[in-house]
C-alpha cells in the first residue's frame, strides 16, 4: 500500500472537517508546489540527476529551507536507490512520507500540544513582531480555550502600539473573557503582575499574554520580554508554560529570521503560524521545524474564529498532496 494510500486512511478516520480545513487552508501552496512536481514528473521519464536537482528548485522556491531541502533530497535518492523506483510518478509518494518523517524525527522527544496545567493556571505568553496578527491569535486561541469548557482572561501587555489595548477588548468583548489592562504607555510587567494577580484571585485556569513587538527598537524590546518573564515566573513558579512565537507565513524566509531573534531573548516553546492559506510557499512550516528545532503548534488556514487549527504534520502534508491522495483508490 502506498503512503498516499495510507495517509488516505488515517486522514479519513480522524475529524473530517479538520482534514478539510487543511486541505483548503492550503490551496495555495499545493496549487504552487504540486503543480510544479506534477509538471516535473510529466516531463521525465526516469529518475535522475537532473529531476533531482529540478525537485530541489521547486523545495526551496515553497520556501522549504535549504539545509531541510538538502536533507530530503539525499533521503529521497537513498529511498529511491532502495526501492529500485524507475518512474518518477512514484518518488511523489515518497517526497511526502519523507515530509512527514523529517517534521516528525525533529521532534520526536517532545509533546506537540500546548503544556496546559491540569490542575492550577496556565500561563501562554504570546511573542512576536507587530502586524503578524498576534492579538488576532489571542482571540481566536481564547475562543477555542472557552468552548471547551476552560475559564480565561487576557493581559493587554502591548501597552506601546496605538490601538492594541483597543484591539485586544473588542476580541475580549467577542469571546467573552475579561481583558486585565493599564493606560498606554505603561510598564507591560506591571500590566503582567495585576494580570497574573486577578487570574489567581478569579481561579481562571488560562492567561492569555499579549506582548509589543517593536522588533527595530531590539535590545529594549528583548529585555522587556525578559522581565515580563521574570515578574510571571516570581508569582507562579515554571511559568509562563508556553511561549509563543506568532509568524505571518506569508513573510516566508523572514520568519525564520524572527524566529532566531526571538528565540535569543525568550524560550520559545513553540510557533504560531498566520496566514498559511495566504501564501504559495507554506514550505516554511518545515524549514522552522527542522532548522530552528521549535515545533509548530498552530496555524491560521483562513478568517473564522475555529481557522487556528492545531498543527499536524500529517494533516499538512496531506494538504499539500491532496489532489494526488484523493486520485488514488483506497
Amino acid at each position: 500500500m502506498s503512503f498516499f494510500k495510507k495517509l488516505k486512511e488515517k486522514i479519513t478516520k480522524q475529524t473530517e472537517t479538520v482534514s478539510e480545513k487543511f486541505k483548503d487552508g492550503l490551496t495555495k501552496t499545493r496549487d504552487n508546489f504540486s503543480g510544479k512536481v506534477n509538471d516535473l514528473v510529466a516531463r521525465y521519464r526516469k529518475v535522475d540527476e537532473d529531476f533531482f536537482e529540478e525537485l530541489e528548485e521547486i523545495l526551496i522556491g515553497a520556501d522549504v529551507g535549504f539545509e531541510t531541502v538538502m536533507e530530503l533530497i539525499d533521503e529521497l535518492k537513498l529511498e529511491v536507490k532502495r526501492k529500485n523506483i524507475k518512474d518518477p510518478a512514484e518518488v511523489q509518494s515518497v517526497i511526502s512520507e519523507k515530509l512527514v518523517e523529517i517534521y516528525e524525527k525533529a521532534g520526536k522527544e517532545e509533546q506537540s500540544g500546548l503544556n496546559i496545567q491540569s490542575d492550577g493556571l496556565t500561563v501562554i505568553l504570546f511573542v512576536g513582531v507587530n502586524g503578524v496578527g498576534k492579538t488576532t491569535t489571542i482571540g481566536k486561541l481564547a475562543h477555542k480555550f472557552k468552548t471547551e469548557g476552560k475559564s480565561v482572561l487576557l493581559a493587554a501587555g502591548d501597552t506601546f502600539r496605538a490601538g492594541a489595548i483597543d484591539q485586544l477588548e473588542v476580541w475580549g468583548e467577542r469571546v467573552g473573557v475579561d481583558v486585565i489592562k493599564q493606560g498606554e504607555g505603561s510598564d507591560p510587567a506591571a500590566v503582567m503582575y495585576d494580570a497574573v494577580k486577578a487570574a489567581k484571585s478569579r481561579g481562571v485556569d488560562i492567561l492569555l499574554c499579549d506582548t509589543a513587538g517593536r522588533l527595530q527598537n531590539k535590545v529594549n524590546l528583548m529585555k522587556e520580554l525578559e522581565k515580563v518573564k521574570r515578574v510571571i515566573e516570581r508569582e507562579i513558579p515554571g511559568a509562563p508554560h508556553e511561549v509563543l512565537l506568532v509568524l505571518d507565513a506569508t513573510t516566508g524566509q523572514n520568519a525564520l529570521i524572527q524566529t532566531k531573534t526571538f528565540k535569543e531573548a525568550t524560550d520559545v516553546s513553540g510557533i504560531v503560524l498566520t496566514k498559511l492559506d495566504g501564501t504559495a510557499k507554506g514550505g516554511i512550516v518545515l524549514a522552522i521545524r527542522n532548522e530552528l528545532n521549535v515545533p509548530v503548534k498552530f496555524v491560521g488556514l483562513g478568517e473564522k474564529m475555529d481557522d487556528l487549527q492545531e498543527f499536524d504534520s500529517e494533516k499538512y502534508v496531506y494538504g499539500l498532496f491532496a489532489d494526488l491522495v484523493e486520485k488514488e483508490e483506497i
